[in-house]
């Protein structure tokens, strides 16, 4: 029987090397895994006569890596594949973590999990990390090869399970927090369907009136007041009408040269932490964005600490996937402190984005040495405090949109008509 010499490692990451009898490279690769071991390196190392079993395994495993590498370069290529939605991703986390939850196997989930998915590019994805993990690699690994699907939170957090042999637990994690996070941004966007949707109405309505209704009310003023001059209401309205209906094309330019400009200062470093400042101070949804942002720190940065990774590390996946440069930039200041050996709630304090209950929290947090549970606490505390922002916006928004919307037509129908009932009374004379 063949002889195959291994490189491993252990649960802690500690390497090992060792020799197995197996009749093929597979069963040599499933042998180490059942030892607890995850193989990083598998050579056939039988003698006599040995030489053509070697190249033919040599060949299988060049023809694998090749078609590999094919595979991820025409992924690369694939224009409008490659990514899911985070819905998707949440359902296949929630699902594997049952699986291996539930005691079985992690490549026997992930081969199960591709019978019944959908989606091409998460189809290829399992496929790909089902083989990866079939010739040795670990599972974080496997995710690494796909990071348009995979973010570095995603393959740390695993990684840390990995070594500290709770997978389970560590997918358990991921999929509430992938939960919860998808929870607050639908609860958010749903917040602003019904003003955006109002605004839209609003600019068509008042559109039409300035480009159909109010040229027709022009021309009956000059035929009926025969040069007498019009309110001055009536004649802003006009104006304003003149020149949407003339300047239309330019004023659209002139809004799109301004918008894309601030789009273009926006991927500058300091245009981006200026806006996303900007955004924070917003009323009424600066405060709303201030509470998601935090809900999203502390839920993630106690996620990570409680798996295992490193205070450090943590931080630095933390500020990546902040969404917003002003709290990126906070959290930096964090990771400065805490590397020179000082503690969090100072900079928290200092960079003026996180509220005074945070940090006072993360500092009991620090000298308790509870700070992960401590994290959790704060982002279930503000998940609820989101929930409340977001039905009580919707409850302000919305008479305030029609009342704005009553004002705008109401002023042009009130100037319509000014001067119609200057012209009526004339008339009664």
């Amino acid at each position: 029987m063949p002889k195959f010499k291994y490189i491993a490692m252990d649960a802690k990451g500690k390497e090992t090397e060792g020799v197995l009898d197996a009749e093929n490279q597979s069963q040599a690769v499933s042998l180490i895994r059942s030892k607890g071991f995850f193989p990083t390196r598998v050579l056939d190392v039988s003698g006599g006569g040995s030489d053509k079993k070697k190249g033919v395994v040599t060949a299988a495993v060049n023809t694998q890596a090749q078609a590999k590498g094919l595979r991820k370069s025409l992924s690369s290529f694939n224009l409008f594949g490659g990514t899911i939605k985070p819905k998707h991703l949440m359902v296949f986390t929630r699902q594997l973590a049952t699986l291996v939850g539930a005691g079985m196997p992690l490549l026997r989930g992930l081969r199960i999990l591709l019978k019944q998915e959908k989606l091409p590019a998460l189809r290829d994805a399992l496929n790909g990390m089902g083989e990866a993990v079939e010739s040795g690699s670990t599972f974080s690994e496997a995710l690494a090869q796909y990071p348009k699907i995979f973010d570095k939170l995603f393959i740390n957090m695993v990684k840390a399970g990995e070594a500290g042999g709770v997978l389970e637990v560590v997918l358990e994690r991921l999929a509430e927090f992938m939960e919860k996070s998808e929870k607050i941004k639908n609860k958010v966007k749903g917040a602003m369907i019904y003003p955006i949707v109002v605004l839209v109405a609003a600019l068509g309505i008042v559109g039409f009136l300035m480009t159909n209704v109010i040229p027709k009310f022009q021309e009956i003023f000059k035929d009926l007041l025969q040069g007498k001059p019009l309110p001055a209401l009536t004649q802003f309205v006009i104006t304003i009408s003149n020149a949407v209906k003339t300047q239309g094309l330019v004023i659209i330019g002139v809004i799109a040269v301004i918008v894309v400009a601030i789009k273009l200062w926006g991927k500058t470093s300091a245009g981006r932490v200026m806006l996303d400042k900007m955004k924070l101070k917003i009323p009424m949804f600066g405060t709303l964005l201030v509470k998601s942002a935090v809900a999203r720190f502390t839920r993630t940065l106690g996620t990570l600490m409680s798996s295992g990774v490193p205070v450090l590390q943590a931080l630095n996946i933390v500020r990546e996937t902040a969404g917003n440069e002003a709290v990126a930039k906070a959290i930096l200041q964090v990771h400065d402190a805490v590397k020179e050996g000082e503690s969090m709630s100072m900079p928290l304090e200092a960079s003026g984005v996180f509220p005074g209950m945070v940090v006072s929290m993360v500092d009991v947090g620090e000298e308790t040495g509870a700070l992960p549970e401590m994290l959790t606490r704060i982002a279930d505390n503000y998940d609820d405090e989101v929930d409340s922002a977001v039905e009580g916006l919707t409850s302000i928004i919305e008479p305030i949109m029609i009342v704005f919307l009553a004002v705008v037509v109401g002023t042009i129908v009130i100037a319509m008509f000014v001067p119609l009932i200057s012209i009526i009374s004339e008339m009664g004379k």
